[in-house]
């Protein structure tokens, strides 16, 4: 995989651990965007388990999701300090990609994933490299 925008392009399943069902969160925000340009969301959320978010079933754990669902990015919503399980839990499930959201940097979880051959993003917004990567490209024209 050459890049992000490469791996937007080919990626179409998303599991969000840790969406909320709260519209005034970021998770949300950033899942609701992704799923409204065409990817399927997958939430995972364990307090949420067996209910439904932004019209899809939430799953305790990544485990449970992938056995119903093929995961092509991992997106966490959760604390640096949740990362590592996370990552590892990625890992077993084969997902290719590993995604921390803005502000979430845990290097020895990345180095795990990307060890183990997986894509790794770290302290990047999925949404607002979408937008910047694959939408503004395609919408961009030049002000006279």
């Amino acid at each position: 995989m050459a890049n992000i925008a490469d791996l937007l392009r080919i990626s179409k399943t998303i599991a969000v651990v840790g969406l909320s069902p709260k519209t005034h969160r970021a998770s949300y925000s950033v899942a609701a965007y992704m799923q409204s340009h065409g990817y399927r969301i997958i939430p995972i959320n364990p307090r949420e388990a067996g209910k439904t978010i932004l019209s899809e079933l939430c799953y305790a754990d990544l485990a449970e999701a992938r056995q119903h669902h093929h995961i092509d990015i991992v997106d966490c919503f959760r604390s640096a300090d949740d990362i590592p399980p996370i990552a590892e839990a990625a890992i077993q499930i084969g997902a290719p990609c590993l995604w921390m959201q803005s502000g979430i940097v845990n290097i020895d979880a990345a180095q795990s994933a990307y060890q183990a051959g997986l894509i790794v993003v770290m302290d990047r917004c999925l949404k607002i490299e979408h937008h910047r990567l694959l939408v503004n490209i395609n919408t961009y024209t030049e002000s006279e």
